[in-house]
């Protein structure tokens, strides 16, 4: 429908601007403005442009997240952008509404629309069983905190390698440093861990990965990168600024 009325107001604007000479002069402010509106119809909108982006992951790649997750995480990503918080164009999301068992953990490259990884994660112990279904930015909650993070550096602690990630939504993970919610590798969740249990093992709300891909990932990622945690929470969906500026 958009798409035919842009179409008439073209051919509006064409024929408005062509045959015979005009007994009154045209003014040219006007026919700028004309140009201008009829331009701005043409472009896309940003749900188009995410559509697209999203469509060139789905045609190089096996698996992505669902096109509503990746749509959220687009909007905080650009938004740490324009702030200048980002220095590595890697998106990690990571998708809370799906089951443990699950890989719901993805690394994407922005430049080149390739999944670079794609594995299990833990949530918090008290955040939920098989499932993630509640969260906490308090210290000590052993809960999964929801949002917008900006990866830091990494630091070897009881885990090996890991890495510090700040949270960029105050009231929702924005405690993630003081909490030491980090970035480690772990011999629960991995797929001979799931297969015994039915579920990935739990942290203390840290998104722990396997170990064996523990280096690789924290490599790429590690560096002022953005993650974001998605879950369809309706306080978070509603209040994030991320997502409704």
């Amino acid at each position: 429908m958009n798409r035919l009325m842009i179409a008439g107001v073209v051919l509006m604007f064409s024929t408005a601007f062509s045959g015979s000479t005009p007994k009154t002069p045209l003014n040219p402010s006007k026919i700028e403005e004309e140009r201008s509106a009829v331009t701005a119809m043409m472009k896309p909108s940003f749900e188009e442009k995410i559509a697209t982006i999203y469509s060139d992951f789905t045609e190089k790649n096996e698996s992505m997240p669902a096109l509503t997750t990746f749509q959220h995480a687009m909007k905080g990503y650009y938004k740490l952008l324009e702030q200048g918080k980002v220095d590595k164009k890697i998106l990690t999301i990571i998708d809370f509404n799906l089951s443990s068992k699950i890989k719901r953990f993805w690394v994407l490259d922005m430049n080149t629309q390739d999944v670079l990884f794609n594995t299990y994660t833990a949530h918090g112990k008290n955040s939920g069983m098989e499932f993630a279904t509640s969260f906490s930015n308090s210290v000590n909650s052993h809960k999964s905190s929801l949002g917008f993070y900006v990866t830091g550096e990494t630091y070897y602690g009881k885990n090996g390698l890991s890495l510090f990630i700040d949270g960029m939504e105050k009231g929702y993970n924005n405690n993630a440093r003081k909490r030491y919610v980090v970035i480690h590798g772990s011999d629960y969740v991995n797929r001979n861990f799931i297969s015994t249990r039915g579920r990935a093992g739990r942290s203390y709300g840290c998104p722990a990965i396997p170990r064996k891909l523990t280096r690789k990932v924290i490599n790429i990622i590690k560096g002022k990168s953005v993650i974001f945690i998605n879950k369809s929470n309706e306080d978070y969906l509603e209040h994030s600024s991320y997502l409704n500026s």
